[in-house]
């Protein structure tokens, strides 16, 4: 064989060996993808932050003025935790955004996002917000920053979720601690609004009170349907929270693996999840 056949030859070998070398490395990130896209569309959850510092708007109607003082109060403090409350979800909620994009094939520019994640928060011992949580939002602005600047792809998957794991861990955990301080406070508004209903209609018998009596009944059973679905999504955003820990956890595990049909089993199903939770939680 002549140099230039030999040479052609080996060229061509080696392409063949460069190509298998590289379909037996390639690990697909659909599932990844997609199980953080999922993530950070999950929603709900800045609804009922906004629920929780709404309180005083639907309950003063049904307040006596000794316990509107109080409630004036408490609408206070409520209302200077609530950007706080938002940048966690928001700190998460970008987390998993750009998961998403370092797990596609284009390029992308979320720099624009870093500016709403606000300067940091404070201790709130009532809010259930620690320094834990601080140190953790901290450390995860500081990741999401680097990554959305540098703009880079491919093997930074594994680089984010190895480095942002224990404090979206952390964060995930103070939102679980926010929930069930909406919930504690929405359970407080029912009592304060339906509590009226149950001691004032009994007494209102005269015939000329049918009609208000009517008319009270309806706005109760309103009241009851609105609380009951409210309950409901509370439940759903603690479900969502859930699942989102645990398929990050999951991918954290086994980020040497993501190719294994397992793992990209076990995150599509933490996806479908976490569709069927928004889904739930869009429900009117």
């Amino acid at each position: 064989m002549s140099l230039p056949r030999r040479c052609s030859a080996l060229a061509a070998f080696a392409t063949t060996l460069l190509l298998q070398g590289c379909a037996g490395t390639h690990v697909s990130l659909q599932e990844v993808r997609e199980f953080a896209g999922a993530s950070a569309k999950l929603g709900g959850y800045a609804e009922l932050s906004t629920r929780y510092r709404d309180t005083y708007l639907r309950e003063q109607p049904y307040l006596t003025p000794a316990a509107d003082k109080i409630a004036k109060e408490n609408d206070a403090k409520r209302r200077a935790v609530y950007e706080d409350f938002i940048s966690v979800q928001k700190s998460v909620v970008l987390y998993m955004n750009t998961l998403a994009l370092l797990a596609g094939e284009d390029r992308f520019d979320l720099s624009t996002q870093l500016d709403d994640l606000g300067n940091g928060l404070k201790a709130n011992t009532e809010s259930g917000l620690e320094q834990r949580h601080i140190t953790a939002y901290t450390g995860l602005t500081r990741l999401l920053t680097r990554a959305i600047a540098s703009g880079y792809q491919g093997r930074s998957v594994e680089t984010m979720v190895r480095d942002g794991d224990a404090d979206l861990q952390t964060l995930i955990g103070a939102m679980f601690s926010l929930t069930r301080l909406y919930a504690k406070t929405n359970e407080n508004e029912k009592k304060t609004v339906l509590g009226i209903f149950d001691i004032e209609i009994p007494y209102a018998n005269r015939p000329n009170d049918r009609m208000l009596v009517t008319l009270a009944k309806v706005h109760y059973l309103n009241k009851s349907q609105e609380y009951k679905l409210i309950d409901k999504r509370y439940a759903l955003a603690q479900q969502g929270l859930t699942k989102v820990s645990l398929g990050h956890q999951k991918l954290r595990e086994n980020l040497d693996k993501l190719s294994n049909d397992e793992v990209r089993r076990t995150l599509a199903a933490f996806g479908r999840d976490l569709r069927m939770i928004r889904e739930g939680l869009n429900e009117n």
